[in-house]
């Protein structure tokens, strides 16, 4: 469970805001968490004409990562224009 909690808190963030969590509110937190990222992805992606599925699952499996990848591509894309 501690590997797990590891994981997940560290690709949510939630390990650096609240790293002395108990690993099951840990891993609960950053589930939660995940599926939000998942929501904001897949709400970025529409507006930004990528493909809603793909940054979807990114979201899901990669929470802040894939969500500030997503808002770095858009910005990037943006500039470009």
């Amino acid at each position: 469970m501690n590997a797990l909690a590891w994981v997940l808190g560290t690709l949510s963030g939630l390990r650096f805001v609240a790293p002395d969590l108990p690993a099951e509110v840990t891993v609960v937190t950053a589930l939660a968490m995940h599926v939000t990222h998942a929501v904001i992805c897949r709400i970025f992606a529409v507006q930004s004409g990528r493909d809603a599925r793909v940054w979807t699952v990114a979201g899901l499996a990669g929470g802040v990562l894939a969500t500030a990848a997503l808002l770095v591509a858009n910005e990037v894309d943006a500039a470009r224009e």
